[in-house]
């Protein structure tokens, strides 16, 4: 057999070998939840039927969940897209005062999930809250506008995403064009939406694209609001009777299916390659130096967006450390401590939670680094078919909702091969007298955030000539040793920064860690935080002081990425 035949047979296994994966813990949970959306019987998943659908859309409390996770889907990308697309342009056409600064900050809201922000959006904006205390007013606004309150929190926290992608396009665009527009007489604005826009639009759909399927399902923070009229939630408290009941597996099917339909119609409509440009960025068209007030109010705007998107840390942060009521009808609190901190790190449940997060997160990391390295160098450095499938493939965890995704793990652990009397029985189970959730759990952090390493692995690999591979080939070394000694010390920066993201986006996911772990010692820190707030008394506290703390991680490792990445950090966030 020849040296080029081995190669490809062992590329070619690879590929079979990363597939199968790929379709037992990505593709199966996806397929149960449809069939079991389907089935006559929920209980052995047999038979067809249409019933479990039809009355989904005959309950008027489900359809009305459906149509607000709608609007606050379309809302919070609307606005997402209004806050980022000027900031993204300022930032990529003008230099102003403390841009650089600015630029970091902006990435702020991205510290901290939404779900925990809602914490100090309460304490910000309650009845009892800072604000009516500021004012002397009894407005009660979140309690008539929980609806508002969801949107305003989640756009705050995703906008980064949006401004990332648009930066990323406005930066590839060729100068030359904006000129021989401008030279030709078309104004500003017209030039914006007849050239750049256009011209943009691939990368800004998609970004919105993760912003919509994210709100669309997000779980934490409408249960935070007590927000119970939308999907996600009833999909939440329905997991109970998921054995025997078959609307949880239907209203998970609707949403599933509207995500995709929606994903495809926005695909369709605006995130076609209508336009394109002979080159991109050919030439450096250089920053226009805004002076004066023009200057100072384009950082102003940064800054006040900036202000308004760290409201909920500044609640949490006040929150971790108020002393229990000592902020109710307060501006500020009137006792501070810092025990709750204490508490957060030393009581057995909240350390518990840590540490079971930290070994899950930091397996989800290397996993993914292991395999990622892998399914960038095939999907860069071979020709062999099925590459661009599988690239698909693992860019299919942004387009699925997150919240599909960990019902579909609950719905495998019920089917063969690991439901009763199956060959793995009791290797991955969420219910029963003795569950098993840790191996789930890593399976789920690590397939959600694998378009996050192989992104990075692939933008490294595509910047790294293979010619230094080859090179080392001819000199004797083998494949595996060229890989190992050349390749992969040259993307390390990628893969640390990859790794980086895999490990504090899993410390903080949500949607798997709720629906996942049912029991208080398999719970990780986000799950614990959910159920500090239920808790009277201190409970609050002991969350906030628990959400500061993943604060202050995700801080260290999102700038981190991003001073490896740069103006790449974008690509990572896109279908």
């Amino acid at each position: 057999m020849s040296a080029r035949m081995l190669r490809n047979l062992i590329q070619y296994g690879l590929l079979l070998s990363i597939l199968s994966l790929l379709t037992v813990f990505l593709l199966y949970p996806i397929a149960l939840t449809v069939r079991g959306g389907f089935a006559a019987d929920i209980a052995t998943g047999q038979g067809w039927t249409l019933d479990h659908l039809v009355l989904i859309f005959k309950d008027p409390t489900r359809i009305a969940g459906i149509v607000n996770a709608f609007k606050i889907a379309i809302a919070t990308t609307f606005f997402s897209i209004v806050i980022s697309l000027p900031l993204a342009f300022l930032s990529a056409r003008y230099s102003f005062p403390g841009k650089k600064i600015l630029n970091a900050c902006i990435l702020v809201p991205l510290i901290l999930p939404p779900f925990v922000g809602a914490i100090g959006i309460r304490a910000l904006l309650g009845r009892e809250g800072a604000l009516n205390a500021f004012l002397g007013t009894d407005w009660d606004v979140l309690g008539v506008a929980k609806f508002w309150g969801v949107i305003a929190v989640m756009t705050l926290h995703l906008y980064p995403i949006i401004y990332l992608n648009a930066t990323a396009s406005l930066a590839n665009l060729d100068p030359a064009l904006d000129e021989s527009a401008e030279n030709l007489g078309a104004g500003s604005w017209k030039r914006f939406f007849k050239i750049t826009l256009p011209l943009i639009r691939p990368g800004l759909f998609a970004g919105a694209t993760i912003v919509f399927i994210w709100s669309f399902t997000e779980l934490g923070t409408p249960l935070m609001f007590d927000y119970y009229d939308v999907t996600s939630v009833q999909i939440f408290y329905g997991l109970k009777d998921v054995q025997n009941n078959a609307e949880p597996y239907a209203l998970t099917l609707v949403l599933l299916v509207a995500a995709i339909s929606f994903y495809l119609l926005g695909k369709f409509v605006f995130g076609k390659k209508g336009y394109a440009m002979y080159s991109k960025a050919s030439r450096a068209g250089g920053e226009v130096q805004l002076k004066g007030l023009w200057g100072w109010l384009a950082a102003f705007g940064f800054g006040g967006v900036i202000l308004l998107a760290i409201m909920p840390h500044i609640g949490v942060m006040l929150t971790s450390v108020a002393e229990p009521g000592a902020w109710y009808g307060t501006v500020l609190p009137k006792g501070v401590t810092g025990s709750h901190f204490n508490e957060a790190l030393t009581s057995p449940e909240s350390f518990n939670s840590i540490k079971n997060s930290l070994i899950l997160s930091l397996t989800a990391m290397v996993l993914n680094m292991s395999v990622g390295v892998l399914i960038g160098y095939l999907i860069v450095r071979t020709t062999i078919r099925g590459r661009g499938l599988l690239d698909a493939l693992c860019m299919l965890p942004l387009a699925v909702p997150g919240l599909v995704m960990a019902f579909g793990y609950v719905a495998m652990t019920l089917r063969w091969p690991f439901g009763t009397g199956d060959i793995f029985e009791g290797t991955l189970q969420v219910f029963g007298t003795d569950p098993n959730p840790f191996p789930l759990l890593i399976i789920a952090y690590a397939v959600r955030r694998l378009p996050y390493i192989v992104r990075s692995t692939v933008s490294g690999l595509e910047q790294t000539s293979g010619e230094l591979e080859e090179a080392a080939v001819n000199l004797g070394a083998t494949r595996v040793a060229a890989v190992r000694k050349v390749i992969i010390p040259l993307i390390m920066a990628n893969l640390i920064a990859g790794g980086l993201l895999v490990f504090s986006f899993s410390m903080l996911e949500v949607s798997d860690s709720l629906i996942l772990a049912q029991r208080s010692d398999h719970f990780p820190i986000t799950k614990m935080i959910f159920e500090f707030t239920n808790r009277l008394g201190d409970g609050i506290y002991i969350a906030s002081a628990m959400g500061v703390w993943g604060m202050t991680l995700l801080t260290i490792t999102l700038f981190g990425a991003s001073l490896m990445l740069g103006k790449k950090l974008g690509s990572i966030f896109r279908v």
